[in-house]
């Protein structure tokens, strides 16, 4: 009991320095460079924030305004899972992330916007990229055209960040996570927990695991649902960043598996997950919608440009969005 009061205690009180994803920083977007204004209305777009953000930041929506200058007429919705900022902040480590999903396929579903249009784009930061997916896996009304990643860990991650040695109060945070991550409080509770997959221990992984091994589709009973959701995605792009030492591995973001003692990478094109197309990698693949893209710098280090060139890529009014 003491334990989890401390660990309570830490949630109440830390601030974002020792979260494993930061915060985004504000982009001055007036400064964008002038930008063709095309006719065609652009589809819609998520946006779901990382570790220790919230859907009302000055960065997420520093981002918004990044998106509209870009593509004029972008209609942006910041997910949350809560209405008050900081609870939607510190839902983002506490929380059960498959409810949370669930809740967030119902907002979007009976929105008065995004619920009458035919299709909407993604854009998922660090962890708010798994969770986009599942969406796309789970629900996906309306059905998601394009989805862009950045430093997303659905490959899980194998490691927890490390604290400095005078934080005790993150210390007490990292010792719980570590010692109970296939405990039923842990995985119903402690959102870092839900995606952690160890390589080495993938018996326990895949018998406790509340959420990556489903929406991975990792388990023997395959959910084919996940497998055609992801197939109607007309892109599918994963950005990996270049000198990331928070999220271990950084290959995750590609869906790459890293043995945790010799360090060897095994290329998504390797593995199970696509040779099988358990969750419709390989065809997305196959039909030249599967993108590997690199972001040089840290976790979470994004430049303007890079997002303008993002934005303008990924996001045009012009690029097809039809769907069956």
């Amino acid at each position: 009991m003491y334990a989890r009061n401390l660990f309570w205690l830490t949630v109440a009180t830390c601030s974002a320095s020792w979260l494993p994803q930061h915060p985004l920083s504000p982009f001055n977007s007036h400064r964008a460079p002038a930008l063709e204004v095309s006719t065609a209305a652009p589809l819609p777009l998520l946006v779901w924030h990382g570790l220790g953000d919230n859907y009302k930041a000055d960065g997420l929506r520093s981002i918004g305004d990044l998106a509209n200058a870009t593509n004029p007429g972008t209609f942006t919705y910041f997910i949350r899972v809560d209405d008050d900022a900081s609870a939607d902040r510190t839902a983002t480590f506490l929380g059960n992330v498959s409810e949370q999903v669930l809740k967030v396929c119902d907002d979007i579903a009976a929105h008065p916007i995004l619920s009458q249009v035919p299709a909407v784009n993604g854009l998922g930061f660090s962890q708010g990229g798994q969770f986009l997916r599942a969406y796309i896996e789970r629900c996906n009304k309306p059905p998601v055209s394009t989805l862009v990643t950045f430093g997303s860990q659905h490959n899980g991650i194998s490691e927890f960040q490390t604290c400095s040695q005078d934080d005790w109060l993150c210390q007490v945070w990292e010792t719980f996570l570590k010692s109970k991550t296939w405990s039923t409080f842990a995985q119903s509770r402690l959102v870092p927990a839900q995606y952690y997959r160890d390589p080495e221990d993938i018996e326990s992984y895949l018998e406790n695991s509340n959420f990556l091994a489903d929406i991975n589709n990792e388990r023997q009973k395959k959910n084919d649902t996940y497998r055609q959701n992801m197939k109607r995605l007309k892109r599918f792009a994963m950005y990996m960043f270049s000198e990331d030492i928070t999220v271990v591995p950084k290959e995750t973001a590609y869906f790459s598996e890293v043995n945790t003692t010799s360090n060897e990478v095994t290329k998504l094109q390797d593995r199970q997950i696509y040779k099988e197309d358990w969750i419709g990698l390989r065809s997305l693949d196959e039909a030249k919608r599967l993108d590997f893209r690199v972001a040089e710098g840290g976790h979470m280090q994004l430049s303007k440009e890079l997002l303008i060139e993002t934005f303008k890529e990924y996001f045009g009014p012009n690029l097809d969005s039809s769907f069956e």
